[in-house]
């Protein structure tokens, strides 16, 4: 196997000069990154990325923090994510820490020496906590927004609220909206644009905080069903499943006995095409968030926070 001192042979150079050609060709000459390039590429030299990020003081692996894994949110994320890192030569590595507790806060803190950057979704820390996490290394928050920390959302709040003012269009004048954990960012910011879209318009009842599965969605219907609400925006898949089958065994029929908002691929599946569906991009998420740390990764100087808001398409049925 060809080392880099056959390439600096190959190419009339020092081993240093043939590195820097390598690593970092803006401080070689150009036609000297040729030289080198073409030596390499001749004997068949596969850099070593590894000892190139150690000697920049670089790990090459970022870490993405989920606070769960039984959330199938954050499935595509974290495959989004692993694609645009193998683009910039990252490798991925996955944790599940909530950030509950300063427990959760100094296994951060550890793994921090072993990584160069985080991708943090953490819905439930407080934001005292959240932040001590965003400084350990260079953090991009995933779907949550914290003053001076770059951040990426999904903007599912004005999407649920786009399906509250589509179910009053509908003439419906009572809706659930089943939520999750009461110490969520998103779900604080769901629970306040589906109340701004209903307000003097229809009733909103809130069942929260539930756990994103399709068990939780079974145990809530009951409850669902006595409320006189006739329409459903539930915010998790699974939650939604749980949802339609357990009013099913009811004999409550959906969308006829009760119109509900569920993912667009499910609700074909299901035959729900009247419905309303909500498409969160999960991969565009993991993709434009790991873009994110990149960029923050590689600045040479400290540049303001970014914020960005992806649009949550709604898909709305013929007439609606």
């Amino acid at each position: 196997m060809p080392t880099l001192d056959d390439v600096a042979r190959a190419a009339g150079v020092s081993k240093s000069t043939a590195s820097r050609a390598l690593s970092r060709p803006a401080l070689v000459a150009p036609e000297t990154v040729l030289r080198v390039r073409q030596s390499a590429e001749r004997l068949g030299f596969v850099p070593n990325r590894a000892a190139t990020a150690l000697a920049r003081g670089r790990t090459g692996i970022v870490a993405v923090v989920v606070p769960t894994l039984e959330n199938a949110f954050f499935t595509p994320i974290i495959g989004g994510a692993q694609h645009r890192a193998a683009e910039s030569g990252l490798q991925l590595t996955v944790v599940v820490n909530a950030l509950r507790d300063d427990s959760d806060l100094d296994s951060l803190t550890q793994l921090s020496a072993q990584v160069d950057g985080f991708l943090l979704t953490a819905p439930l820390g407080s934001e005292s906590r959240t932040l001590a996490a965003c400084q350990l290394k260079p953090t991009v928050l995933v779907d949550r927004e914290i003053a001076g920390v770059s951040s990426v959302i999904a903007d599912t709040a004005t999407a649920f609220a786009a399906v509250a003012r589509h179910f009053i269009r509908d003439g419906h004048q009572r809706i659930a909206l089943v939520g999750g954990s009461n110490r969520s960012w998103q779900n604080e910011q769901r629970i306040a644009a589906v109340r701004a879209a209903t307000a003097g318009l229809a009733e909103l009842a809130i069942f929260d905080p539930m756990p994103p599965t399709f068990a939780a969605g079974t145990e809530i219907a009951p409850a669902l069903a006595e409320s006189g609400a006739t329409a459903v925006i539930p915010y998790a898949t699974a939650l939604g499943l749980g949802i339609v089958f357990a009013l099913g065994a009811r004999g409550v029929a959906v969308p006829d006995g009760m119109a509900i908002t569920i993912e667009r691929q499910v609700a074909a599946a299901l035959g729900l095409t009247t419905m309303p569906t909500i498409d969160v991009d999960g991969a565009e998420l993991g993709r434009t968030a790991m873009s994110a740390l990149h960029d923050l990764m590689t600045r040479d100087t400290a540049e303001t926070a970014a914020r960005l808001r992806l649009p949550v398409p709604v898909v709305f049925p013929p007439g609606g």
